[in-house]
């Protein structure tokens, strides 16, 4: 078993990121160097594991341990250290925190959500059409979609959503906002969510928040103050801001690649498959973080890790790996056996897959149904993308029909 911990890192992401297109040299890495030495922007150097089994043993192997990265210089893209919480937990600590909230995202109760998610998309389609186009589907169709179903799951105000929506930025930040705002804007956000938890103690309602209260007071040896309000804050802000950017980002997919949206259109029964291999396809993040520490000596993709170092996976790279997706830089939305890890896998496998997969399947549904001669408004290289973000996505997306 080769020991190559001291071949020279390579500096991580490898490029600026160039819209929704994969660095091409993770393909060259899953054929020669599956797990390789990176320098990210901040923290100390880190393996990356680009092919598929690799990344789904990093994630999900337990010897590999989120809380060890709590007191190290983690690899990061940020300048500050990633908060603590639920993200850098191992059980049982994190399966205490996960049950306080996982029935609230579980599949019956999502589709319970779905008549409300259709009618909240209708009545923004409806407004878009009496607008006439053009129309930013970013601020007029993806934003206020999840925000709103988020909000009324977790029992937050909409008419805040213009002051929590611009607070969450500082979770996906890298250098769009300075280390004080992000400092400053995740002080809002905690701030307001905890007066949320006093407001909902003073006036229960039927929320999840409320939920997270009760659970809190009826079991003070179990849930801290802070652990309520931090996992509420990180619901309110994952739950919508990757369903804000995916959803432009799998109707750009969609409106740049004609075939696959007439085959759509043409068999809307193919939406939820469709979603799995646009999850699949589309790299959400520009580079991989919250690494794994090794726990032990552990061979990956045929390299010793030894005890003590972090190790990253990129999803992206093994939604692409070749050993298990067939031509897998061809987008197929008639995929039929499509096993990818876009919401990630293991202990911290996305609490939110089941709520995404349902406001994405509604989303791009309704726009396929409501829409059918919707293309984009501008000649494709005059759009804009998002810049200093973890994630890839556009900014403004103005379209017709």
């Amino acid at each position: 078993m080769p020991d190559v911990a001291r071949v020279a890192a390579r500096p991580y992401p490898f490029s600026p990121p160039d819209r929704l297109n994969l660095d091409p040299l993770y393909a060259e890495l899953r054929r020669v160097e599956p797990l390789t030495r990176v320098r990210l922007p901040f923290g100390e150097e880190a393996w990356l594991a680009t092919r598929y089994v690799d990344v789904r043993t990093v994630l999900g192997d337990a010897r590999f341990s989120r809380a060890a990265s709590v007191g190290r210089d983690e690899p990061r893209l940020t300048p500050r250290q990633i908060e603590g919480g639920i993200l850098s937990m191992d059980p049982p600590g994190h399966t205490r925190l996960r049950r306080l909230v996982a029935k609230a995202f579980t599949a019956r109760r999502v589709e319970q959500l779905r008549p409300r998610t259709r009618q909240i998309a209708d009545e923004l389609i409806d407004a878009m059409v009496t607008a006439g186009p053009p129309a930013d589907l970013v601020e007029h169709f993806a934003t206020p979609l999840p925000i709103q179903v988020i909000c009324e799951l977790l029992g937050v105000p909409f008419a805040d959503r213009h002051l929590f929506h611009v607070w969450s930025e500082a979770i996906v930040s890298t250098t769009s906002l300075s280390p004080e705002q992000i400092h400053e804007y995740l002080d809002n956000l905690y701030r307001y969510i905890g007066e949320l938890v006093q407001q909902r103690r003073r006036e229960p309602t039927d929320d999840l928040i409320c939920a997270m209260v009760r659970a809190r007071d009826e079991h003070q040896d179990r849930f801290t103050e802070q652990e309520v309000v931090q996992l509420a804050a990180g619901l309110l802000a994952a739950g919508h801001e990757t369903t804000v950017t995916q959803l432009p980002n799998f109707a750009y997919v969609l409106l740049t690649h004609p075939d696959q949206l007439a085959r759509l259109r043409a068999e809307p029964a193919r939406v939820p498959t469709a979603i799995e291999e646009l999850m699949r396809y589309v790299p959400l993040g520009v580079a991989s973080a919250f690494a794994r520490y090794a726990t032990e000596d552990i061979e990956v993709g045929g390299v010793l890790v030894r005890a003590g170092e972090p190790v990253i996976g990129s999803l992206s790279s093994a939604n692409r790996d070749e050993t298990v997706f067939a031509d897998p830089d061809r987008l197929d939305l008639g995929r039929e056996t499509n096993p990818h890890i876009g919401f990630g896998h293991g202990v911290h496998h996305c609490l939110g897959a089941q709520l995404a997969r349902m406001e994405l399947q509604v989303g791009i549904g309704t726009l396929v149904a409501r829409l059918p001669e919707l293309r984009i408004a501008v000649p494709e290289p005059e759009l804009t993308w998002k810049s200093g973000m973890i994630v890839r996505g556009l900014a403004r997306m103005p379209v017709t029909w």
